[in-house]
């Protein structure tokens, strides 16, 4: 009877555990469900590292030993040695003919252009008619001198010369009516049109010899008081690909700025006097008149001097000081400054050849 009772109690205690393991199976299988329900969680975004900026660095520069220049810097063009502008002193007439275009090989004395001067012409002949009476009529006046008044011969005398003069002086501005070339050489500017009014002293046409060329520059007047003849000049050609050597030839005449360039308001000719000249150690051939170039004249130098650049300077009131850097750090060092060009500065006092200075 004792062993029933143990083994009924078994087998109760054995469903119980059944049981136990059963629910918490089905709890762990719930979970798992239940997990695998509920949403993906995004990826953690990876945030790019930050790079905090730098802070600018200045320039350094060290202290040398070199060549200081001060330079005029000028434009200019390529000019004939010998050239000459010509103009009409006639105002309002117009031209009758143009017998050259621009580029004509010319010689001297050749007509270039003409102006209808057909009224003055007129004007002498009649005046030409007027004077044969004049003639015969001094003829007779001189077969009664010895019977006439000294005063009364005078005065004839003077009406006869007035009349020969008036004469002369026509046949002057007739004249001048026509442009002849004054030398041998090219026509290479030409600004004439048959028919066109012309106003006294506009330029008409420029003769130039072409084959003597001139390295010429307009240089103002404040940069001219630096300059004298025998300078070194450096000499920039368009179309040459390297720096020509060469010294101031000629400075320009004085402008009169007086406004009396000419009668009637023309503009003044251009003329080779006007501009400063450079002689050229070696003039390379195949240039042609007109070619721009520029100039440096190098108005004063010195060797071997310290030097450093001009942004390296600087200044506070009357103080000039730069900032020296070495292995202990910064430092404000007063310097003082001889020749300073557009780049560089000369210190005489306060640095060595080898230092180093920061920029600004």
């Amino acid at each position: 009877m004792s062993m029933k009772w143990l083994t009924g109690n078994s087998s109760k205690s054995g469903r119980r555990l059944r049981q136990i393991l059963l629910v918490s199976l089905c709890g762990a299988m719930m979970m798992t469900a239940g997990c695998s329900l509920l949403p993906k969680e995004d990826a953690e975004e990876v945030l790019p590292t930050i790079t905090p900026p730098k802070i600018s660095q200045k320039p350094e520069y060290e202290v040398t030993k070199g060549t200081i220049e001060t330079k005029v810097t000028a434009s200019g063009r390529l000019m004939s040695q010998q050239e000459e502008t010509m103009f009409f002193t006639a105002d309002g007439k117009r031209i009758k003919n143009v017998l050259v275009k621009n580029g004509d090989k010319v010689t001297q004395g050749q007509v270039l252009v003409v102006l209808d001067m057909e009224d003055m012409q007129k004007d002498l002949r009649k005046k030409k008619l007027a004077f044969r009476k004049d003639e015969i009529n001094m003829k007779e006046t001189l077969r009664q001198k010895d019977q006439m008044d000294p005063v009364e011969f005078e005065q004839a005398s003077i009406v006869f010369e007035e009349s020969r003069q008036a004469i002369t002086d026509l046949e002057n501005e007739i004249a001048k009516g026509t442009l002849v070339a004054p030398f041998s050489g090219t026509i290479v500017s030409l600004n004439a049109e048959k028919g066109a009014l012309v106003k006294a002293y506009d330029p008409i046409a420029i003769v130039a010899d072409t084959s003597r060329l001139a390295v010429a520059a307009s240089v103002t007047k404040d940069d001219l008081k630096q300059i004298a003849v025998g300078m070194e000049v450096n000499v920039d050609i368009n179309t040459v690909g390297k720096t020509l050597k060469g010294k101031v030839k000629q400075l320009p005449q004085a402008k009169d700025d007086s406004g009396n360039g000419g009668s009637g308001g023309g503009q003044k000719p251009e003329k080779l006097e006007d501009f400063l000249l450079v002689q050229l150690d070696n003039l390379p051939k195949g240039l042609t008149r007109g070619t721009p170039l520029s100039i440096a004249v190098i108005t004063l130098r010195r060797d071997n001097v310290v030097i450093i650049p001009q942004s390296a300077l600087r200044s506070i009131g009357s103080r000039t000081y730069v900032q020296v850097v070495d292995e202990n750090g910064k430092r404000e060092v007063d310097v003082e400054v001889g020749q300073q060009s557009t780049t560089d500065v000369e210190i005489v006092k306060g640095l060595t050849p080898g230092q180093k200075v920061v920029g600004r």
